[in-house]
């Protein structure tokens, strides 16, 4: 009998391989809303059961409660079998004038704020409250987080450290995340960095991250993670609609009919707006994985089975030809995602 999995990439040069479908868990920290613990333990419980073995967090999300819950669900796995990564930036430190509830997003008490810290001092703090508050051993992947305004201390301080701990073998493997492309291009070009996450700047909306990113992940040998892959909204539904999100915004109305005419050729192919959204990362060979928000199991079992659904590579080239994406994307080389295994 032939079963569905989930394949896994290596990040290059390093001994960590995690799976192409990622889970993200930022909205299991009450993003926008409040997540019941139950339904962020069944989300955990789900993406493990379909096969996803690489988890993202970090302490701004929720003010250390995605760190704790993911923690809680996974620190009684094999460890072996998963990789885990967080992020250092943002220190969490006591709140001298709480006002109740935090400020930036997340539906939770602001006891906590955040500091921004790029120190090497500060990184050694924040990964071992991190493996505090999971519970686990160890982290397999640190990346720099949101550095956009921090790049001389996170070039100069912040990347050596992550370094050192990655030659001593306590980290696997060490990169930045932000919502822009051109700085992550000089961590791949200019610092130790192995991978970078690359938040929403390689999508069927938004291809930006050809002009200097993705570049550089393939002259340098390197390695990229997609997030944002929905532009936060706009392209995870089969139909875009008025008032729907790009970016953290409401979407213009040319982006909706943009989105529209894309969604009607991924009809016109078999296959849907959200599968497309997935897939076309993979088309160029720096991207090992795609991670989602994923807050219940429903949104789990969605996300799993898009990732799985055919998408065919002749899509891409009638995109190009309608000149909805940009003729420079590269040529996929596979037809689908659809991926078996005996």
């Amino acid at each position: 009998m032939r079963q569905r999995t989930i394949a896994r990439r290596n990040i290059a040069n390093t001994l960590v391989d995690v799976t192409e479908l990622g889970f993200g868990a930022s909205v299991i920290a009450n993003l926008y809303r409040v997540t019941p613990v139950e339904d962020a333990s069944a989300a955990v419980d789900a993406a493990w059961d379909a096969g996803i073995r690489y988890f993202d967090t970090a302490p701004h999300y929720g003010l250390g409660l995605s760190e704790r819950r993911l923690g809680a669900c996974l620190r009684q796995r094999p460890r072996a079998e998963y990789v885990v990564s967080s992020k250092v930036g943002r220190l969490l430190v006591p709140n001298e004038h709480p006002q109740g509830m935090d400020s930036e997003g997340f539906v939770v008490r602001d006891d906590l704020r955040r500091q921004w810290d790029f120190s090497r001092k500060g990184v050694l703090r924040s990964i071992e409250a991190t493996l505090e508050r999971t519970g686990l051993d160890r982290l397999d992947i640190v990346y720099l987080h949101d550095p956009d305004d921090h790049w001389r201390q996170a070039a100069d301080e912040a990347m050596p450290a992550l370094a050192e701990l990655r030659d001593q073998g306590v980290i696997g493997a060490i990169g930045a995340g932000m919502n822009q492309s051109a700085m992550l291009a000089r961590f791949l070009r200019e610092t130790a960095a192995d991978v970078v996450m690359l938040a929403g700047r390689y999508t069927l909306l938004d291809q930006s991250a050809l002009d200097d990113v993705l570049p550089a992940a393939q002259e340098s040998g390197k390695s990229v993670v997609a997030v944002g892959v929905f532009n936060s909204g706009l392209l995870s539904r089969d139909r875009p609609a008025e008032g729907m999100k790009y970016d953290y915004q409401e979407a213009a109305p040319e982006l909706v009919d943009r989105a529209r005419a894309i969604a009607r050729i991924c009809e016109e192919h078999g296959t849907s707006l959200p599968a497309a959204a997935i897939a076309f990362p993979f088309t160029h060979p720096t991207i090992i994985n795609v991670t989602l928000g994923m807050r219940n199991p429903d949104q789990v079992t969605r996300n799993v089975e898009l990732h799985h659904r055919h998408v065919p590579g002749d899509l891409w080239d009638d995109l190009r030809a309608r000149e909805l994406i940009r003729a420079d994307m590269p040529v996929d080389t596979t037809d689908g995602k659809d991926t078996l295994c005996l």
